[in-house]
């Protein structure tokens, strides 16, 4: 190995760190899973959708990978402890817990049914705050433990049909700040991802809309979607020792979305169809 492999490694390595993930089947939290194994984590990936789960964990295991899927509802305290349980007993510790679970309903707030708004809440929220506080039970007596919450564009900036989701992922955040005043003074951090609009398979269909796709890139400086593997090194870097004196925060990886996109019309000698 190079010299910059083995400073490389010795910042951002995961070799012995035990991960646990929620949700993490779906496109985003896929890549994440595979990227932290790679980097040497072993990936707990606790989702209520058992056959992806499994699927995913069994890929990797192919690859050589060190992962294991979990039967886990969120908004199922019985089910949270069971796996919690299960984890701490194969593996003595959790030294990262990513809540990646979450799900949407595209309705206007008129339309937003009780139920609806419930579901939406208890997965996006309730179930991080459970999560977190069973997890957080070990964490304090290993007197250390790192929690990586996922949030969203949304928690700083808001689209027309996600009230509930939005004020589901601003908590998200919220809480995130939370943890990290409570519980630094175990040797827990807490910080969380922000991603913006990404191209996944549930969000194809907005990308191939005639007119929300133009929106969109209007929107974003990069004037594109991020691909899943655009969001490891933010993952990599928060679950690694790397970002050891960092806590409490919300990272928004967006393409530049929430500074702006295209700008308005402008004075300047440099134009690009004049610098062919």
């Amino acid at each position: 190995m190079s010299r910059i492999g083995e400073y490389l490694e010795s910042v951002f390595s995961l070799e012995g760190k035990i991960i646990l993930m929620t949700g993490a089947a779906g496109g985003l939290g896929a890549a994440m899973a595979e990227a932290l194994a790679k980097a040497g984590g072993t990936v707990l990936i606790g989702d209520l959708a058992q056959s992806p789960a499994k699927d995913l964990a069994r890929r990797m295991t192919e690859d050589g990978l060190k992962a294991k899927a979990y039967d886990l509802d969120v908004t199922d305290t019985v089910q949270i402890k069971a796996c919690v349980d299960a984890v701490i007993e194969e593996f003595g510790r959790i030294d990262v817990l990513i809540n990646v679970a979450g799900i949407n309903r595209r309705e206007g707030i008129l339309d937003v049914a009780e139920s609806t708004y419930d579901r939406i809440m208890n997965v996006n929220l309730k179930g991080v705050f459970l999560m977190s506080q069973e997890v957080g039970k070990h964490m304090f007596r290993q007197r250390s433990g790192n929690i990586i919450n996922i949030g969203s564009h949304n928690d700083e900036d808001m689209l027309g049909g996600c009230s509930v989701y939005g004020a589901s992922k601003s908590g998200v955040r919220a809480l995130t700040r939370s943890m990290a005043v409570e519980w630094a003074q175990y040797g827990i951090r807490a910080n969380c991802i922000s991603p913006g609009h990404f191209l996944t398979p549930l969000s194809q269909v907005t990308w191939d809309h005639p007119t929300r796709s133009v929106w969109l890139r209007d929107r974003i400086a990069m004037r594109r979607p991020g691909e899943p593997s655009e969001l490891i090194g933010m993952v990599l870097m928060l679950a690694s020792d790397a970002s050891s004196y960092m806590t409490g925060q919300a990272y928004h990886v967006d393409g530049g979305c929430l500074v702006g996109g295209s700008p308005w019309d402008f004075d300047t000698a440099y134009h690009i169809e004049d610098d062919q």
